[in-house]
Protein backbone atom coordinates (compact mmCIF):
# COMPACT_ATOMS: atom_id res chain seq x y z
CA UNK A 1 0.00 0.00 0.00
CA UNK A 2 0.96 3.58 -0.27
CA UNK A 3 0.83 6.22 2.41
CA UNK A 4 0.46 9.52 0.91
CA UNK A 5 -0.78 13.06 2.76
CA UNK A 6 -2.81 15.76 0.95
CA UNK A 7 -1.54 18.66 2.73
CA UNK A 8 0.92 19.91 5.40
CA UNK A 9 0.36 23.06 7.55
CA UNK A 10 2.55 26.10 5.96
CA UNK A 11 2.35 28.31 9.22
CA UNK A 12 5.81 26.68 10.09
CA UNK A 13 5.85 24.68 13.99
CA UNK A 14 6.68 27.97 15.56
CA UNK A 15 4.26 29.85 13.23
CA UNK A 16 7.24 31.39 11.68
CA UNK A 17 5.19 32.58 8.51
CA UNK A 18 2.54 34.36 10.76
CA UNK A 19 5.33 36.87 11.99
CA UNK A 20 7.54 37.09 8.92
CA UNK A 21 3.97 38.11 6.60
CA UNK A 22 3.33 40.75 9.45
CA UNK A 23 7.04 42.04 9.64
CA UNK A 24 6.71 42.46 5.94
CA UNK A 25 3.02 44.24 5.51
CA UNK A 26 4.58 46.74 8.58
CA UNK A 27 7.60 47.71 6.63
CA UNK A 28 9.32 45.96 9.50
CA UNK A 29 11.32 42.99 6.63
CA UNK A 30 11.98 42.70 3.67
CA UNK A 31 10.73 40.32 0.93
CA UNK A 32 13.74 38.46 0.21
CA UNK A 33 13.63 37.49 4.40
CA UNK A 34 9.63 36.72 3.41
CA UNK A 35 10.63 34.11 0.97
CA UNK A 36 13.12 32.50 2.34
CA UNK A 37 11.02 31.84 5.80
CA UNK A 38 8.62 29.92 2.81
CA UNK A 39 11.13 28.24 1.55
CA UNK A 40 12.58 26.94 5.02
CA UNK A 41 8.89 25.74 6.28
CA UNK A 42 8.93 23.75 2.45
CA UNK A 43 11.80 22.41 3.48
CA UNK A 44 11.02 21.31 6.33
CA UNK A 45 7.60 20.29 5.94
CA UNK A 46 9.22 17.80 2.88
CA UNK A 47 12.07 16.46 4.81
CA UNK A 48 9.55 15.62 8.14
CA UNK A 49 7.46 13.38 5.86
CA UNK A 50 9.96 11.81 4.01
CA UNK A 51 11.15 10.82 7.69
CA UNK A 52 8.05 9.42 8.16
CA UNK A 53 8.17 7.31 5.29
CA UNK A 54 5.22 9.29 3.72
CA UNK A 55 5.44 7.61 -0.05
CA UNK A 56 3.66 10.09 -1.83
CA UNK A 57 4.49 13.97 -0.32
CA UNK A 58 2.58 16.96 -1.27
CA UNK A 59 4.06 20.15 -2.67
CA UNK A 60 2.38 23.41 -3.40
CA UNK A 61 0.09 23.27 -0.62
CA UNK A 62 2.45 25.51 0.86
CA UNK A 63 1.05 29.31 0.52
CA UNK A 64 1.63 32.83 1.75
CA UNK A 65 -1.70 33.29 2.24
CA UNK A 66 -4.43 30.89 0.29
CA UNK A 67 -4.11 27.97 -2.04
CA UNK A 68 -7.22 29.47 -4.12
CA UNK A 69 -5.45 32.40 -4.06
CA UNK A 70 -2.42 30.77 -5.54
CA UNK A 71 -4.54 29.61 -8.18
CA UNK A 72 -6.22 32.82 -9.35
CA UNK A 73 -2.59 34.21 -9.86
CA UNK A 74 -1.48 30.92 -11.42
CA UNK A 75 -4.26 31.52 -14.07
CA UNK A 76 -3.99 35.11 -14.26
CA UNK A 77 -7.49 35.64 -12.85
CA UNK A 78 -6.80 38.97 -11.60
CA UNK A 79 -9.50 41.80 -11.51
CA UNK A 80 -8.93 44.82 -13.57
CA UNK A 81 -8.98 47.07 -10.36
CA UNK A 82 -5.11 45.83 -9.16
CA UNK A 83 -3.53 46.56 -12.66
CA UNK A 84 -2.38 49.54 -10.74
CA UNK A 85 -0.46 47.61 -8.25
CA UNK A 86 1.09 45.91 -11.22
CA UNK A 87 1.86 49.08 -13.06
CA UNK A 88 4.31 49.90 -10.14
CA UNK A 89 7.26 48.33 -11.32
CA UNK A 90 8.75 48.58 -7.40
CA UNK A 91 6.14 45.89 -6.60
CA UNK A 92 6.99 42.10 -6.78
CA UNK A 93 4.43 39.31 -7.69
CA UNK A 94 4.04 38.91 -4.07
CA UNK A 95 2.97 42.57 -3.86
CA UNK A 96 0.45 41.79 -6.41
CA UNK A 97 -0.95 38.61 -4.45
CA UNK A 98 -1.24 40.26 -1.13
CA UNK A 99 -3.07 43.35 -2.75
CA UNK A 100 -5.73 41.15 -3.93
CA UNK A 101 -5.71 39.39 -0.67
CA UNK A 102 -5.82 42.17 1.67
CA UNK A 103 -6.49 45.71 -0.40
CA UNK A 104 -4.13 48.29 -1.46
CA UNK A 105 -3.27 51.46 0.16
CA UNK A 106 -0.32 52.95 -0.84
CA UNK A 107 1.04 55.62 -3.88
CA UNK A 108 -2.02 57.33 -3.93
CA UNK A 109 -4.51 54.29 -4.39
CA UNK A 110 -7.51 53.04 -2.31
CA UNK A 111 -8.05 49.05 -3.54
CA UNK A 112 -10.69 47.00 -2.11
CA UNK A 113 -9.91 43.50 -1.15
CA UNK A 114 -11.21 40.33 -2.89
CA UNK A 115 -14.07 38.89 -0.96
CA UNK A 116 -13.13 36.09 1.49
CA UNK A 117 -15.49 33.32 2.76
CA UNK A 118 -15.50 29.97 4.34
CA UNK A 119 -14.13 26.88 3.23
CA UNK A 120 -16.52 24.55 2.82
CA UNK A 121 -17.39 23.74 7.01
CA UNK A 122 -14.16 24.53 8.37
CA UNK A 123 -12.40 27.67 10.10
CA UNK A 124 -9.88 28.07 6.85
CA UNK A 125 -11.04 31.00 5.34
CA UNK A 126 -10.12 31.11 0.88
CA UNK A 127 -10.67 34.03 -1.31
CA UNK A 128 -13.32 34.22 -3.52
CA UNK A 129 -12.09 34.04 -7.29
CA UNK A 130 -13.98 36.97 -9.57
CA UNK A 131 -15.12 35.72 -13.02
CA UNK A 132 -16.54 37.88 -16.00
CA UNK A 133 -17.92 36.44 -18.99
CA UNK A 134 -15.60 35.24 -21.92
CA UNK A 135 -12.85 35.68 -19.57
CA UNK A 136 -9.27 34.74 -20.82
CA UNK A 137 -6.62 32.60 -18.33
CA UNK A 138 -2.89 32.36 -19.26
CA UNK A 139 -0.15 30.27 -16.73
CA UNK A 140 1.07 33.64 -15.00
CA UNK A 141 2.51 32.32 -11.71
CA UNK A 142 4.56 29.42 -11.46
CA UNK A 143 4.71 28.43 -8.22
CA UNK A 144 3.09 24.60 -8.80
CA UNK A 145 6.42 24.00 -11.26
CA UNK A 146 8.58 25.97 -8.95
CA UNK A 147 8.42 24.30 -5.94
CA UNK A 148 7.97 20.39 -7.23
CA UNK A 149 12.03 21.32 -8.60
CA UNK A 150 12.60 22.85 -5.08
CA UNK A 151 11.15 19.23 -3.60
CA UNK A 152 13.38 17.40 -6.84
CA UNK A 153 16.07 19.35 -6.15
CA UNK A 154 16.49 17.99 -2.72
CA UNK A 155 15.64 14.38 -4.08
CA UNK A 156 12.42 14.08 -2.91
CA UNK A 157 9.62 13.57 -5.94
CA UNK A 158 6.56 15.35 -4.95
CA UNK A 159 2.79 14.85 -6.01
CA UNK A 160 2.15 18.22 -6.90
CA UNK A 161 -1.46 19.71 -5.25
CA UNK A 162 -3.97 21.44 -7.30
CA UNK A 163 -7.18 22.59 -6.88
CA UNK A 164 -9.33 20.87 -9.67
CA UNK A 165 -10.55 23.48 -12.33
CA UNK A 166 -14.16 22.50 -12.17
CA UNK A 167 -14.27 23.20 -7.91
CA UNK A 168 -11.47 26.58 -9.03
CA UNK A 169 -14.61 28.25 -11.00
CA UNK A 170 -17.50 26.70 -8.57
CA UNK A 171 -15.41 28.16 -5.71
CA UNK A 172 -15.80 31.92 -7.64
CA UNK A 173 -18.35 34.46 -8.39
CA UNK A 174 -20.21 35.63 -11.04
CA UNK A 175 -19.35 39.41 -11.13
CA UNK A 176 -21.53 40.35 -14.23
CA UNK A 177 -24.62 39.16 -15.32
CA UNK A 178 -25.33 37.02 -18.15
CA UNK A 179 -23.25 33.92 -18.12
CA UNK A 180 -22.56 30.90 -16.16
CA UNK A 181 -19.14 30.92 -14.52
CA UNK A 182 -19.08 26.54 -15.41
CA UNK A 183 -18.76 28.02 -18.93
CA UNK A 184 -14.99 29.37 -18.63
CA UNK A 185 -13.97 25.87 -18.12
CA UNK A 186 -13.14 25.52 -21.95
CA UNK A 187 -10.72 29.17 -21.25
CA UNK A 188 -9.22 27.70 -17.83
CA UNK A 189 -8.49 23.92 -18.72
CA UNK A 190 -5.56 24.92 -21.36
CA UNK A 191 -3.81 26.64 -18.41
CA UNK A 192 -4.17 23.10 -16.31
CA UNK A 193 -3.13 21.20 -19.69
CA UNK A 194 0.30 24.14 -19.88
CA UNK A 195 1.07 23.45 -16.02
CA UNK A 196 1.19 19.84 -16.16
CA UNK A 197 3.17 19.83 -19.51
CA UNK A 198 6.03 21.70 -17.70
CA UNK A 199 5.71 19.21 -14.66
CA UNK A 200 6.20 16.38 -17.32
CA UNK A 201 8.88 17.73 -18.18
CA UNK A 202 10.36 17.41 -14.94
CA UNK A 203 8.95 14.20 -14.43
CA UNK A 204 6.71 14.28 -12.73
CA UNK A 205 4.89 11.01 -11.44
CA UNK A 206 1.89 11.99 -9.56
CA UNK A 207 -0.70 14.86 -9.80
CA UNK A 208 -3.21 15.45 -6.85
CA UNK A 209 -6.92 17.58 -8.12
CA UNK A 210 -8.86 18.68 -5.15
CA UNK A 211 -12.39 18.08 -6.08
CA UNK A 212 -14.19 19.05 -3.07
CA UNK A 213 -17.83 20.06 -5.13
CA UNK A 214 -17.75 16.04 -5.84
CA UNK A 215 -18.86 15.89 -2.09
CA UNK A 216 -22.13 18.78 -3.01
CA UNK A 217 -25.18 18.66 -5.24
CA UNK A 218 -24.32 19.72 -8.71
CA UNK A 219 -26.31 20.20 -11.89
CA UNK A 220 -26.15 17.84 -14.95
CA UNK A 221 -23.99 20.53 -16.51
CA UNK A 222 -21.66 20.76 -13.68
CA UNK A 223 -21.54 16.81 -13.88
CA UNK A 224 -20.66 16.59 -18.05
CA UNK A 225 -17.94 19.28 -17.24
CA UNK A 226 -15.98 16.60 -14.46
CA UNK A 227 -16.13 13.90 -17.38
CA UNK A 228 -15.26 16.51 -19.95
CA UNK A 229 -12.49 18.08 -17.86
CA UNK A 230 -10.88 14.30 -16.70
CA UNK A 231 -11.56 13.03 -20.33
CA UNK A 232 -9.17 15.80 -21.49
CA UNK A 233 -6.51 15.10 -19.35
CA UNK A 234 -6.35 12.16 -19.52
CA UNK A 235 -6.43 12.20 -23.28
CA UNK A 236 -3.44 14.48 -23.60
CA UNK A 237 -1.65 12.81 -20.66
CA UNK A 238 -2.15 9.01 -20.71
CA UNK A 239 0.43 7.96 -17.71
CA UNK A 240 -0.04 10.43 -15.74
CA UNK A 241 -1.40 9.43 -12.21
CA UNK A 242 -4.13 11.36 -11.53
CA UNK A 243 -5.66 11.22 -7.32
CA UNK A 244 -8.56 12.83 -7.62
CA UNK A 245 -9.36 13.91 -4.02
CA UNK A 246 -13.11 14.77 -1.71
CA UNK A 247 -13.15 15.17 1.20
CA UNK A 248 -15.61 16.56 4.59
CA UNK A 249 -18.18 14.43 3.04
CA UNK A 250 -19.03 11.51 1.28
CA UNK A 251 -19.57 11.26 -2.38
CA UNK A 252 -23.51 9.96 -2.05
CA UNK A 253 -25.16 10.52 -5.71
CA UNK A 254 -21.87 11.75 -7.21
CA UNK A 255 -20.14 8.09 -6.80
CA UNK A 256 -21.30 6.94 -10.23
CA UNK A 257 -19.74 10.07 -11.74
CA UNK A 258 -16.07 9.71 -10.03
CA UNK A 259 -15.83 6.03 -10.56
CA UNK A 260 -16.36 6.63 -14.33
CA UNK A 261 -13.60 9.14 -14.69
CA UNK A 262 -10.23 8.20 -16.18
CA UNK A 263 -8.49 8.69 -12.81
CA UNK A 264 -6.07 6.57 -11.57
CA UNK A 265 -6.66 6.89 -7.98
CA UNK A 266 -9.87 8.21 -5.65
CA UNK A 267 -9.34 9.84 -1.93
CA UNK A 268 -12.30 9.30 0.14
CA UNK A 269 -13.12 10.96 3.49
CA UNK A 270 -13.77 8.21 5.80
CA UNK A 271 -14.12 10.16 8.83
CA UNK A 272 -16.92 11.97 8.12
CA UNK A 273 -18.86 9.61 5.85
CA UNK A 274 -17.72 6.20 6.24
CA UNK A 275 -20.05 4.39 5.10
CA UNK A 276 -19.48 5.47 0.99
CA UNK A 277 -16.91 3.12 1.58
CA UNK A 278 -19.06 -0.05 0.69
CA UNK A 279 -20.97 1.27 -1.38
CA UNK A 280 -17.95 2.48 -3.75
CA UNK A 281 -16.52 -0.86 -3.27
CA UNK A 282 -19.17 -1.82 -5.02
CA UNK A 283 -18.45 -0.16 -8.41
CA UNK A 284 -15.26 0.70 -8.25
CA UNK A 285 -13.17 0.08 -11.78
CA UNK A 286 -10.45 -2.29 -11.98
CA UNK A 287 -8.09 0.17 -13.31
CA UNK A 288 -8.97 2.63 -10.39
CA UNK A 289 -7.23 2.65 -7.54
CA UNK A 290 -9.19 3.89 -3.58
CA UNK A 291 -7.33 6.33 -1.08
CA UNK A 292 -8.85 6.00 2.25
CA UNK A 293 -8.87 9.11 4.25
CA UNK A 294 -8.78 7.24 8.19
CA UNK A 295 -6.63 10.03 9.99
CA UNK A 296 -8.66 12.71 10.54
CA UNK A 297 -7.41 15.61 9.42
CA UNK A 298 -9.76 17.93 11.54
CA UNK A 299 -9.06 17.52 15.11
CA UNK A 300 -6.45 17.04 17.76
CA UNK A 301 -7.16 13.58 18.96
CA UNK A 302 -5.49 9.81 18.07
CA UNK A 303 -6.45 7.66 15.48
CA UNK A 304 -8.23 4.70 16.69
CA UNK A 305 -6.11 1.75 14.69
CA UNK A 306 -8.53 -1.05 15.25
CA UNK A 307 -11.48 1.34 13.51
CA UNK A 308 -9.40 2.82 10.62
CA UNK A 309 -7.68 -0.67 10.00
CA UNK A 310 -10.97 -2.32 9.49
CA UNK A 311 -11.86 -0.04 6.72
CA UNK A 312 -8.34 -0.68 5.23
CA UNK A 313 -8.78 -4.68 5.38
CA UNK A 314 -12.14 -4.24 3.96
CA UNK A 315 -10.73 -2.38 1.03
CA UNK A 316 -7.93 -4.33 0.75
CA UNK A 317 -10.01 -7.93 0.51
CA UNK A 318 -12.06 -6.28 -2.30
CA UNK A 319 -9.17 -4.82 -4.04
CA UNK A 320 -5.34 -5.94 -2.84
CA UNK A 321 -2.83 -3.65 -1.37
CA UNK A 322 -1.69 -2.77 -4.33
CA UNK A 323 -5.09 -0.52 -5.45
CA UNK A 324 -5.34 0.56 -1.83
CA UNK A 325 -3.62 3.66 -0.36
CA UNK A 326 -3.98 5.38 3.03
CA UNK A 327 -4.28 8.88 4.18
CA UNK A 328 -5.73 11.44 6.38
CA UNK A 329 -9.32 12.44 5.22
CA UNK A 330 -8.34 15.96 3.93
CA UNK A 331 -5.04 18.24 4.29
CA UNK A 332 -3.63 18.69 7.66
CA UNK A 333 -3.63 21.88 7.29
CA UNK A 334 -6.64 22.13 9.65
CA UNK A 335 -4.48 21.07 12.46
CA UNK A 336 -1.65 22.24 14.81
CA UNK A 337 1.44 21.59 13.92
CA UNK A 338 3.43 19.62 16.28
CA UNK A 339 2.76 18.00 20.05
CA UNK A 340 5.79 17.86 21.08
CA UNK A 341 6.14 21.33 21.42
CA UNK A 342 3.44 21.31 24.32
CA UNK A 343 5.79 20.87 27.06
CA UNK A 344 4.19 23.04 29.85
CA UNK A 345 2.35 20.47 32.08
CA UNK A 346 0.89 23.13 33.75
CA UNK A 347 -1.07 23.90 30.57
CA UNK A 348 -1.47 20.40 28.86
CA UNK A 349 -1.84 17.48 31.61
CA UNK A 350 0.50 14.38 30.60
CA UNK A 351 -2.60 12.21 30.61
CA UNK A 352 -4.66 14.52 28.00
CA UNK A 353 -1.81 15.13 26.17
CA UNK A 354 -1.34 10.91 25.19
CA UNK A 355 -5.17 11.38 23.72
CA UNK A 356 -3.93 13.82 21.21
CA UNK A 357 -2.27 13.98 17.64
CA UNK A 358 -1.09 17.60 16.11
CA UNK A 359 -0.68 17.25 12.12
CA UNK A 360 3.05 15.88 12.77
CA UNK A 361 1.94 12.71 15.04
CA UNK A 362 -0.79 12.09 12.35
CA UNK A 363 2.02 11.51 9.98
CA UNK A 364 3.47 8.75 12.32
CA UNK A 365 -0.02 7.26 12.78
CA UNK A 366 -0.25 6.70 9.29
CA UNK A 367 3.09 5.30 8.95
CA UNK A 368 2.13 2.98 11.70
CA UNK A 369 -0.97 1.59 10.45
CA UNK A 370 0.65 0.83 7.04
CA UNK A 371 2.94 -0.89 9.26
CA UNK A 372 0.63 -2.63 10.94
CA UNK A 373 -1.93 -3.60 7.66
CA UNK A 374 1.09 -4.93 5.94
CA UNK A 375 2.16 -7.23 8.43
CA UNK A 376 -1.53 -8.25 9.67
CA UNK A 377 0.21 -7.48 13.01
CA UNK A 378 -2.43 -6.63 15.61
CA UNK A 379 -0.15 -7.27 18.56
CA UNK A 380 2.58 -4.63 17.87
CA UNK A 381 3.75 -2.12 20.50
CA UNK A 382 1.80 0.71 18.12
CA UNK A 383 -1.17 -0.92 17.86
CA UNK A 384 -1.32 -1.95 22.05
CA UNK A 385 -0.26 1.24 22.86
CA UNK A 386 -2.93 2.96 20.65
CA UNK A 387 -5.66 0.82 22.04
CA UNK A 388 -4.75 1.79 25.70
CA UNK A 389 -4.95 5.24 25.04
CA UNK A 390 -8.08 4.73 23.38
CA UNK A 391 -9.82 2.86 26.58
CA UNK A 392 -8.42 5.34 29.03
CA UNK A 393 -9.92 8.48 26.98
CA UNK A 394 -12.72 6.62 27.16
CA UNK A 395 -13.03 5.52 30.91
CA UNK A 396 -11.34 8.74 32.49
CA UNK A 397 -13.24 11.04 34.30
Amino acid sequence: MLTHNLGYPRIGSQRELKKASENYWAGKSTLKNLVQVGKNIRVENWLLQKTENINLIPSNDFSFYDQVLDMSLTVNAIPERYHQVILNKNNSELDLYFAMARGYQKDGLDITAMEMTKWFDTNYHYIVPEFYKNQPFKLLSTKVIDEFYEAKQLGIITKPVLIGPVSYLLLGKEKEEGFDRIDLIKNLLPVYIEILRKLRELDVQWVQFDEPFLALDLTEKEKKVFSYVYGEIKKEFPSLKTLLATYFEGLHENASLVTSLPICALHIDLVRNPEQLDDLLSIVPEKMSLSLGVIDGRNIWINDYAKSLSHIEKAVARLTKNRVMIAPSCSLLHSPCDLDLETDEHILLPEIKKWMSFAKQKLRELSELNEIAESNNRQSDAFIKNQQAIEDRRTSP
